[in-house]
């Protein structure tokens, strides 16, 4: 029953969430702050699963104009979950079959979202060219998952190097963000599903590096949030 009634209380916050959503984005279409007002409303869906999300974000990472971020990527629960980390200026770069997900996908494209084509390595490196001159023309930030799909509890899978090519290019810093292992975490028939601890670490200086270093440059920030990763899962309270 209380399953049930979660799926229905989320379907109606859905539905609020892409009036609302897509009233923004008529009104002011493009707008650097869409994002950050969508993602701030999604956020506020994590109670109705009963769970606690704790944030630590760094003063320095409050004041950044322009930043590459980087975040492990989970399930599907992510973009409720860790949402609540989006800053102002931040637009995310997802698959471009992200545009057929109902309601979500067409207002994720709208909003001002960057969509690339993974299957086509010219088309994405071409995407990654026009993300670095958006970034530095609009002085905008980007969001990208650099595991490039969902690992499902296998920890932190493989980096795809999308991500570090555009900071290197844009000569932007890297703001790795790690969320704590949640999966299996989330009972809808529980009404106490714990906690989930995320943490935003310090800019990383993304020149330190170039082309033909970019996976050394993977590999280092892949190493900062996998002890993160531990240090969070070490402290995070589990449900009962």
């Amino acid at each position: 029953m209380l399953k049930v009634l979660r799926i229905l209380v989320l379907a109606v916050l859905v539905l609020i969430w892409f009036v609302i959503g897509l009233v923004i984005c008529l009104v002011r279409p493009r707008h650097r702050n869409n994002v950050y007002l969508l993602a701030r409303m999604l956020n506020w869906g994590c109670w109705v699963f009963g769970v606690k999300v704790r944030r630590v974000i760094p003063d320095e990472c409050r004041h950044i104009e322009s930043a590459v971020y980087v975040g492990n990527h989970q399930t599907n629960y992510d973009i409720m979950v860790m949402t609540g980390c989006v800053m102002p200026g931040v637009v995310a770069v997802g698959k471009k079959s992200l545009a057929w997900v109902p309601l979500f996908g067409q207002l994720f494209y709208l909003s001002g979202n960057i969509l690339i084509d993974r299957a086509r390595r010219s088309r994405a490196v071409d995407t990654i060219r026009q993300v670095v001159a958006k970034i530095k023309q609009r002085r905008i930030s980007v969001w990208m998952y650099p595991e490039g799909t969902r690992s499902q509890g296998r920890g932190m899978i493989p980096f795809k190097t999308g991500a570090f090519h555009t900071a290197i290019q844009a000569g932007v810093p890297l703001v790795p963000i790690i969320c704590s292992s949640y999966v299996g975490q989330i009972d809808l028939n529980r009404w106490d599903n714990g906690e989930i601890l995320i943490e935003m670490l310090p800019p990383v200086d993304s020149q330190q590096w170039n082309r033909a270093t970019v996976k050394e440059c993977s590999d280092t920030i892949r190493a900062l949030m996998e002890a993160k990763l531990a240090d969070l899962d070490a402290r995070v309270k589990k449900p009962q």
